[in-house]
């Protein structure tokens, strides 16, 4: 799937609160990094967040033509 800028920044930043409030790293956290966007950027790439984006569903619209 892919995501837009939007839906990865979201991601991203839900992902650093998790980091900064205290929830376990996902992948082996390198010893000289603190900045938690970086973390979930990494996280991100490599794949392992278990987050998911729900898009609705476009309406399927149908035109009635008017009778004379």
């Amino acid at each position: 799937m892919q995501y837009t800028k939007y839906e990865v920044a979201r991601i991203i930043g839900a992902r650093a609160l998790q980091l900064a409030m205290g929830a376990p790293f996902l992948i082996e956290k390198p010893k000289e990094q603190f900045d938690t966007i970086q973390l979930a950027k990494t996280e991100f790439e490599i794949g392992v967040l278990p987050i998911t984006i729900k898009r609705p569903k476009p309406e399927k619209l149908e035109f009635k033509e008017e009778e004379d």
